[in-house]
């Protein structure tokens, strides 16, 4: 147990119900998803939601059978109780780190950027932080400053509205219960079905593979030691808190490994523990592969030695290869491949003034 992380979890409850209610198709908040995803990443040892639950009755019993601490703010002036509220909630966290040292990740879950200052200080103090919000209600930005960000409607166990549709916001309980959408939106439920079929709109299976290539070829040129499958996801929550492989349809992040290493995006070898394999870009195959590519198509441009131009020299690899995508193989840039390619005795690369430009020539 010592090696668990201890979790401190502070709920804007009135944050959270709301937008679950505003941006859900008028559903009740569950907390169980956040209770579950939690308990994945450590041992929950404080527990505490903040609102005026004179507005939560049914919600308070909910939170209780899950030995939530229900703190009450008991003003009834509108933004002063919210203020109130979002006061109390960052005072309690913050005297929570200085005087719990064991706990080593708090849980903010709201999507106010209020809370953006806070998630800096505790971060200053060396705790790890994970936010939470429904995703139609946070603020853009919350999450980047979080070391990870949970969307409550991905979360495992939360159930997809019957209708999508952004309405006003409601001032009360009773209002967010009562705007439920008209008849008439069921025309979105094709989307819905579609997405129960396997489409997933905006989750571009390429685009991750470009995304983990581009982090493995990072890590690989500025860090010592290997690049674990640990340390590779840890990177990739750091540059996206919202990064989830369960939003791509994968089940573990050591099935996402597996899956672009069988399109030879990466190479997985044996890591330091079991279960954590050590992540590479390969050295061979299809960057070789790259490489020729490139090196025919300026060889077939400038017959007789003229020099090509790096302006355009892409179109034309893709005219050869419609497939091409540098950054597949870990580039950040086409000129950055063409640099590793002269690197490696390819064809040799040098910057014209008179051009303004890259020249690029086959090595003879």
């Amino acid at each position: 147990m010592d090696q668990e992380d201890r979790i401190a979890l502070f709920l804007d409850y009135e944050n959270l119900a709301l937008g679950a209610r505003d941006h859900r198709g008028g559903a009740a908040f569950d907390f169980r998803p956040i209770a579950d995803a939690l308990a994945e990443r450590g041992r929950v040892v404080v527990r505490r939601a903040y609102a005026d639950w004179s507005y939560f009755d049914e919600d308070r019993r909910m939170l209780t059978r899950s030995h939530v601490e229900l703190i009450e703010i008991p003003q009834r002036m509108g933004a002063s109780r919210k203020n109130a509220a979002d006061i109390k909630m960052a005072v309690d966290a913050i005297e929570l780190a200085f005087e719990r040292d064991y706990i080593s990740t708090f849980v903010i879950c709201s999507g106010d950027s209020d809370f953006t200052p806070l998630v800096h200080k505790l971060r200053e103090l060396n705790k790890r932080v994970i936010g939470v919000g429904v995703e139609g209600s946070t603020s853009g930005l919350l999450p980047p400053a979080c070391d990870e960000f949970l969307y409550y409607d991905r979360l495992e166990g939360v159930d997809i509205p019957p209708a999508r549709g952004r309405r006003a916001r409601p001032t009360t309980r009773q209002a967010g219960a009562e705007q439920r959408p008209p008849e008439p939106e069921r025309e979105h439920e094709p989307e819905v079905d579609r997405r129960a079929a396997g489409e997933e709109p905006g989750r571009d299976v390429d685009a991750l593979a470009v995304f983990v290539a581009q982090s493995v070829a990072g890590l690989q040129g500025s860090a010592n030691g290997e690049v674990t499958a640990s340390r590779l996801k840890r990177t990739l929550l750091r540059k996206d808190p919202t990064f989830s492989e369960s939003d791509y349809g994968f089940r573990t992040f050591g099935e996402l490994l597996r899956h672009l290493a069988e399109r030879n995006v990466i190479e997985l070898g044996e890591g330091p523990a079991k279960g954590d394999p050590e992540v590479s870009l390969p050295e061979h195959g299809d960057r070789e592969v790259a490489f020729g590519l490139l090196r025919g198509v300026v060889a077939d441009l400038g017959s007789g030695g003229n020099p090509v131009a790096l302006s355009g020299l892409k179109n034309q690899v893709r005219r050869a290869r419609p497939d091409f995508s540098e950054k597949k193989l870990g580039y950040r840039s086409f000129l950055q491949f063409c640099k590793a390619a002269a690197t490696a005795g390819v064809l040799d690369l040098r910057w014209s003034p008179e051009a303004d430009d890259y020249l690029l020539t086959t090595q003879t």
